[in-house]
């Protein structure tokens, strides 16, 4: 089953607000060798003028994959995700995401396109806070191999 391209243009419903914790940052920056010390330590987040620790830079990939599932596991759209291969993730800051933060996510399906008999998928999603700040847009691009 190929992707439905007449899906370009569709946007899901907002997520449920997530809670961004002082742990759940300090996890994500150990799981991915982040030592800088505004990931881990408030006091050396402050110092840079943040309220708390900030998040490494490709931490919004845990509200806006998230998000994304939305897509993925719309039948009518055809991605089968046990063929799937991430192709590749994009941010666009407007500021840095940090504890304390609650935030809201939007899925858009920017693109859909199929070459070589494989399926390309480009989401954009935007990360605001509950009070509708913009924080960071995320473009996601997914891989649905084909089977030939």
């Amino acid at each position: 089953m190929s992707l439905d391209p007449s899906f370009v243009g569709r946007t899901y419903p907002p997520t449920a607000p997530y809670q961004v914790g002082r742990e759940k940052i300090r996890e994500f920056a150990t799981a991915i060798g982040a030592t800088d010390r505004a990931y881990h330590d408030p006091a050396a987040a402050q110092a840079l003028g943040h309220p708390d620790v900030v998040a490494p830079p490709t931490f919004p990939v845990i509200v806006a994959g998230a998000a994304n599932q939305q897509i993925f596991e719309d039948p009518a759209l055809g991605v089968d995700y046990s063929r799937v291969v991430h192709g590749d993730q994009r941010f666009a800051y407007t500021r840095p995401v940090v504890a304390g933060d609650e935030l809201v996510c939007t899925s858009t399906i920017e693109d859909v396109t199929t070459r070589g008999g494989h399926g390309f998928l480009t989401t954009r999603t935007d990360v605001s806070t509950v009070a509708g700040e913009p924080v960071v847009a995320v473009w996601t691009k997914i891989v649905v191999r084909g089977e030939a």
